[in-house]
């Protein structure tokens, strides 16, 4: 993990006091980035989330979904995990956390907002930081690169229809044109771009050149995630410093769906009989989130301003704590997991 990605906590607060003094000192500046959109889609937030998100998806090799049948069982409960239990859990977390019980401290006009935030946040499952988190806990490559493979090309097709789906069951109206041009601008297009940048790097200088390209871009897109944070928290500056309540009111539905996913997930594994390595990366994927994913579709659905793009930053704000601490958990239970009859058989 770098130094950038480690520290990323530590950021994205800098990035709420730079954002919130940029908003307050600087609103015609702010105001001008907002109106810079054409068809509903913010010109200058799709290039850093361009920026973003092509790094992330050139690491991927989509040949690698060959190789599903040799971990079907890892890749079957990490599925389950995904796309049948996550986002699901996480609006219910909303409904019964934001829009019950929290309510009374937060401002009745985001409500809704705040839980639609919190739907995109969980209906896309992590492609980038997993592969930092299964290298912590010593989880198997070769099972990580085809989980990450295959939950891309589902979301080609899944992350729409579950999005709409769980807004239009939370009463949520759902703008179905602005989520399909989010689909197409920052999954569809982002994949075929790295992909094609993928292979034509591969076919001239085989994999150190793509590992040297990574290296270039690895930074730039960190940057424009900062920067995106900035631009989010200058939006919403005034709103936090009257109700600072609200980034820890939203952070405790995103903790309990992370631990209470990746438990899940560990536990299938270890009823299933796979192994630890295996059992590792499939819970911290099952637990994690496509942030980056979600805030851009926050803005493009919602706008800067709004809840839902607050309440997906809030999961950048805690993303990297709280993936590290299930990663100790996982780390520390190997004797637990191995213990277990059915991996013992297997064994």
């Amino acid at each position: 993990m770098s130094l950038f990605e480690r520290y990323l906590t530590l950021w994205v607060a800098l990035c709420i006091v730079v954002g919130i003094a940029l908003g307050h000192f600087f609103p015609a500046l702010l105001h001008a980035v907002g109106t810079a959109e054409v068809a509903h889609v913010n010109l200058p937030v799709a290039v850093l989330i361009w920026l973003m998100i092509i790094p992330m998806l050139i690491k991927v090799d989509f040949a690698a979904i060959a190789e599903v049948r040799r971990h079907w069982r890892g890749i079957g409960v990490t599925l389950f995990i995904n796309w049948a239990v996550k986002p699901f859990s996480m609006a219910l977390l909303g409904w019964l956390f934001v829009g019950h019980l929290f309510r009374p401290w937060l401002p009745a006009d985001q409500i809704e907002s705040y839980i639609a935030g919190l739907i995109l946040l969980a209906a896309a499952p992590c492609t980038a930081m997993v592969f930092v988190w299964s290298n912590l806990s010593d989880g198997e490559p070769d099972f990580t690169l085809t989980q990450v493979a295959l939950n891309d090309t589902i979301m080609l097709v899944a992350f729409a229809p579950i999005v709409g789906l769980l807004l239009g069951l939370s009463a949520i109206v759902v703008p179905w044109p602005t989520l399909l041009l989010s689909v197409v601008l920052y999954i569809l297009v982002p994949v075929v771009l790295a992909q094609l940048v993928r292979r034509a790097v591969l076919a001239k200088g085989s994999q150190p050149g793509l590992d040297r390209l990574l290296a270039r871009l690895q930074p730039a897109s960190l940057v424009a995630l900062l920067a995106t944070l900035v631009l989010l928290f200058g939006f919403q500056g005034e709103q936090i410093i009257a109700q600072p309540l609200i980034i820890a009111l939203l952070a405790v539905p995103i903790l309990i769906q992370v631990y209470f996913n990746s438990g899940l997930a560990y536990l299938l594994n270890r009823a299933a009989g796979e192994d630890h390595r295996i059992a590792a990366p499939s819970a911290l994927i099952g637990a994690s989130n496509f942030f980056e994913l979600a805030v851009a579709a926050a803005i493009s659905l919602f706008g800067f301003s709004s809840g839902a793009a607050l309440a997906t930053v809030v999961g950048v704000l805690i993303e990297v704590p709280v993936m590290l601490s299930v990663v100790k958990i996982v780390n520390a239970s190997k004797g637990w997991y191995e213990s277990g009859a059915a991996v013992s058989r297997r064994r």
